[in-house]
């Protein structure tokens, strides 16, 4: 199983951004679909951001209106790395951020999708 770290959370005031990753060990994350969700305070946890495997070449991304553009999800395969970066920042946008991995998601992409999940790392956004 993939394990997966995040970091790049912190404090920012509303407008600003910040750009979260998700480094993995234990296995390569370049066959995974993955994924970024969030849960505040209170609230049940929410999907934010996946890039999906279509075939051996094309993947799809997929965004909660919420956050669709103002947040971009990447990879970078040789890094073994998954990003979120994360612009025009709102104070609804408070959460903690967890990165996930799964293989075969579906359409949308659900929680029970995927398999191995960060531990997250705390985004708060001030008025």
């Amino acid at each position: 199983q993939v394990q997966l770290v995040e970091s790049g959370g912190g404090l920012v005031q509303a407008g600003g951004s910040l750009r979260l990753s998700c480094a993995a060990s234990g296995r390569t994350l370049s066959r995974y679909d993955m994924g970024w969700f969030r849960q505040a305070p209170g609230k049940e946890r929410d999907f934010v951001a996946a890039i999906r495997w279509s075939d051996a070449r094309t993947y799809y991304i997929y965004y909660a209106d919420s956050v669709k553009g103002r947040f971009t999800i990447s990879r970078d395969n040789a890094k073994n790395t998954v990003y979120l970066q994360m612009n025009s920042l709102k104070p609804e946008d408070t959460a903690v951020y967890s990165c996930a991995a799964g293989s075969q998601v579906g359409v949308p992409p659900r929680q029970a999708d995927f398999g191995s999940w960060g531990q997250g790392t705390q985004v708060t956004v001030s008025s």
